[in-house]
């Protein structure tokens, strides 16, 4: 009985993949329509553990930088593979898009 369940143990551990920290980065964004792409990479097994006030923080000092007062989180995220595998995809992209708020005041 101890064996079975140590081996269902590693599996579910296998199946519901390794947690791991991720940084949100820009990567991208538009001046003009005041958004900002964050972006990070995970492999297909992995879940992303994100910390939402550090990538908020990323994206106001961006939209600070052009003008704007603040930003918030537009919702959602976009997926790209990086990698494919015979089982799928291995290796993804994934981009968050902040939209700046307060006006467009640029210098």
């Amino acid at each position: 009985m101890g064996r079975l369940s140590l081996a269902a143990i590693a599996t579910a551990t296998l199946l519901l993949g390794c947690s791991t920290n991720k940084t949100l980065v820009p990567t991208g964004g538009s001046r003009s329509d005041g958004t900002i792409e964050l972006s990070y990479e995970i492999s297909s097994l992995q879940k992303a553990n994100l910390d939402s006030a550090q990538g908020l923080e990323a994206a106001r000092s961006r939209c600070r930088a052009w003008g704007y007062s603040d930003a918030e989180p537009f919702g959602g995220e976009k997926r790209a593979c990086q990698q494919q595998s015979s089982y799928g995809c291995a290796q993804w992209f994934v981009t968050v898009t902040y939209q700046c708020l307060g006006g467009n005041r640029p210098s």
